[in-house]
């Protein structure tokens, strides 16, 4: 009887063990520009995600995927959108774009009219819908630290957040909304209104902290699909 139930118990671990690795890890694709090209650098918040999930022995629940590109607009993510989301069947795809829009409109003359930004953004959520993608959108954190509304773009970067909060609720997609978080988190821990250094290296591009702090958010994201 004893030797019985042994080998019982070495099916059941066989068993256990190959059902793991039958079952196909959630794919996600995050989908943006240089803040999320950085994300796969030691120290960036998809590496974050990764050491969390592996410390909770969860690292092989999901396939975290990088598709970041620096300078990326949102019409620059629809033209890759085929090659660098959709031919890699996702289960899930964050987006986060929206920065580049915004702030190279001063920094270089270029970006994306608020009109031509909603358009696009639509069009990215619809061929991904279409796909049976699920999706989660994130709002451009910041371009300037300072609590006192003198960053020079904050009304723009405010006006590009609400659109794609809009699309969010129109589109029924899991918001991220990294703006609203980044503005409380400076009105509590940047007192002496500095343009960078809170969660940033730079007013755009996240530090250490920045990046835990979207790591966290974005698993939380992920992990109610």
């Amino acid at each position: 009887m004893k030797h019985l139930f042994s080998i019982l118990l070495i099916f059941l671990a066989f068993f256990l063990s190959s059902f793991k690795t039958m079952v196909k890890p959630t794919r996600v694709i995050f989908f943006g520009d240089s803040i999320t090209q950085a994300a796969v650098e030691p120290g960036g918040y998809i590496v974050k995600m990764r050491d969390m999930l592996t410390a909770e022995n969860k690292g092989d629940d999901y396939d975290l995927i990088g598709a970041g590109v620096s300078g990326n607009k949102v019409y620059d993510l629809y033209l890759r959108l085929e090659k660098d989301v959709l031919d890699k069947k996702p289960d899930i795809v964050v987006i986060y774009v929206g920065v580049n829009d915004v702030w190279h409109k001063r920094s270089f003359g270029t970006g994306t009219d608020a009109d031509k930004f909603g358009k696009f953004y639509e069009a990215l959520i619809s061929k991904m819908k279409d796909a049976g993608i699920k999706l989660i959108l994130c709002t451009p954190a910041c371009i300037g630290e300072k609590t006192d509304c003198t960053n020079t773009q904050d009304g723009e970067i405010n006006q590009y957040s609400q659109i794609i909060r809009d699309l969010a609720a129109t589109y029924t997609c899991k918001l991220c909304d990294l703006r609203r978080s980044f503005l409380e988190y400076n009105s509590q821990h940047n007192s002496e209104n500095k343009e960078k250094g809170i969660l940033t290296t730079d007013g755009v591009h996240l530090n250490d902290t920045g990046n835990q702090m979207v790591a966290q958010m974005l698993l939380e994201k992920i992990r109610e699909y």
